[in-house]
């Protein structure tokens, strides 16, 4: 990505990119959609209510992965063979420990932090199924994001598409089999998604592993490489940490939305999955941001990295404003999808319609912070998650409920926050040396 049209570029790639995340999107829609159809709003509840506490436990090592893009792009910018194989091979490293320590705590741990949470009673029991089973077989899931991060690193987001078009279908009839056909309960939707998330991990890394491939997996050079993962932690950590809080606090906000009964419960999660799909176009210009920032800063061409900066955070703002409009438009029409329930779709409507205007700042402080992890600045960004998507969230939402036990004003956490994020970080753009990031880690290494 360092030589060419930087929005032809940065269009090109994060075109693959973002119909892969709809496929990707589509596991937990397709669980919600059908689990609500055959199953009833008890069951989609269930399915809801563990979508934020599963974002919680794997975002942090989903953080460290987006580390490892960083390194691996820009060691391919300024062509360090060896270094880019290193790192490659030190996140799948990362990736293979992390799948095996969730799969035990999430296994493990389940049923004390659905209660912790508040879910309600007859909903609890589908809720632990569901995520015990997805749990099982969250290895999967881990070692394909290592594998699509290595290949998008490398400028390369066609494949993980390929791939994902074909379990992306595998999810959706097995979904419909196991619970239209046969009948079984909501622990079947997970594992139709585990099967389905091995499928695609299966595929990438017969692909890494070939001959054929630009950088060749190969597992005797899987170890713990100091460096490689010292590069991953510091790249990575800040991305993880910011991930863990916004999780954290979106738990927070999934335990307050407990607290109003399932309907709630259902209505914010179909809202969730809609609001997923409906974001996914600004996340593939943000992921395309990083690895053209990362590639360009390698390869020291600093124009050339703020021009295309400029470009995807422009259109990335007017692209979330254009979903968000039509969103608020279309609510309740997308909300029968999931639920019949008319108490469901008014909640549902009532939540678009209290923030998807605002989804150009949500934009803004994505792309912006995009372009800051490209940089090597991840710690501005978590700094501005942690303070802002946390504290000031969590805080927000505690007093309020106190003094008025209304939804609504949950919902408002979300523009008030993003407003405040996008505010720092379009100073920190526009008044920081953000292009030099890797060039003032480099002479630190120096001694004097």
């Amino acid at each position: 990505m360092t030589v060419g049209s930087p929005w032809k570029l940065i269009a090109g790639f994060a075109l693959p990119v973002l119909l892969s995340q709809i496929f990707q999107q589509l596991y937990n829609t397709a669980d919600s959609l059908i689990v609500g159809r055959f199953l009833g709003d008890e069951a989609l509840a269930a399915v809801s209510s563990s979508g934020p506490l599963i974002f919680l436990m794997t975002s942090f090592f989903e953080g460290l992965t987006l580390g490892a893009g960083v390194s691996i792009s820009r060691y391919f910018g300024a062509r360090d063979d060896a270094r880019v194989e290193r790192a490659i091979h030190a996140n799948i490293f990362v990736n293979l420990l992390s799948g095996i320590f969730l799969t035990i705590l999430g296994v493990l741990a389940t049923p004390t932090i659905l209660r912790w949470m508040g879910t309600d009673p007859e909903v609890l029991p589908d809720a632990i199924s569901y995520f015990r089973y997805y749990f099982t077989g969250v290895l999967a899931v881990m070692l394909y994001n290592a594998c699509k991060s290595v290949m998008n690193a490398l400028g390369d987001s066609r494949r993980p598409l390929y791939y994902l078009l074909l379990s992306s279908a595998v999810n959706i009839a097995l979904d419909l089999l196991f619970i239209g056909g046969f009948g079984w309960g909501v622990w079947a939707a997970a594992a139709a998604t585990v099967i389905s998330q091995a499928i695609s991990m299966i595929l990438c890394l017969i692909r890494l592993s070939r001959k054929t491939a630009n950088y060749r997996l190969r597992l005797s050079h899987l170890r713990a490489d100091r460096e490689m993962i010292g590069l991953i932690l510091r790249y990575g950590l800040p991305s993880g940490v910011q991930n863990s809080v916004i999780g954290l606090a979106n738990v927070v906000v999934q335990t307050n939305i407990n607290s109003f009964g399932k309907i709630a419960m259902a209505a914010y999660g179909t809202y969730s999955k809609l609001e997923g799909f409906a974001f996914l176009p600004i996340t593939s210009f943000t992921m395309a941001l990083t690895t053209y920032t990362s590639q360009n800063l390698g390869a020291q061409k600093y124009d050339r990295a703020k021009t295309g900066a400029r470009f995807g955070i422009v259109s990335a703002l007017l692209l979330a404003e254009l979903i968000g409009i039509a969103m608020y438009i279309t609510m309740p029409q997308l909300a029968g999808l999931f639920s019949r329930t008319p108490e469901v779709i008014a909640l549902a409507t009532q939540q678009a319609r209290a923030i998807t205007l605002f989804y150009c700042l949500l934009a803004y402080s994505h792309a912006a912070a995009s372009v800051c992890r490209g940089a090597g600045k991840a710690f501005v960004p978590m700094l501005v998650m942690l303070a802002v998507w946390c504290v000031l969230r969590i805080t927000y939402i505690t007093l309020i409920m106190r003094y008025s036990h209304e939804i609504r004003f949950i919902y408002y956490a979300y523009p008030i926050t993003w407003s405040v994020s996008s505010v720092i970080f379009f100073i920190y753009y526009h008044c920081s040396d953000w292009v030099h990031g890797f060039d003032a880690a480099e002479k630190r290494k120096i001694p004097s």
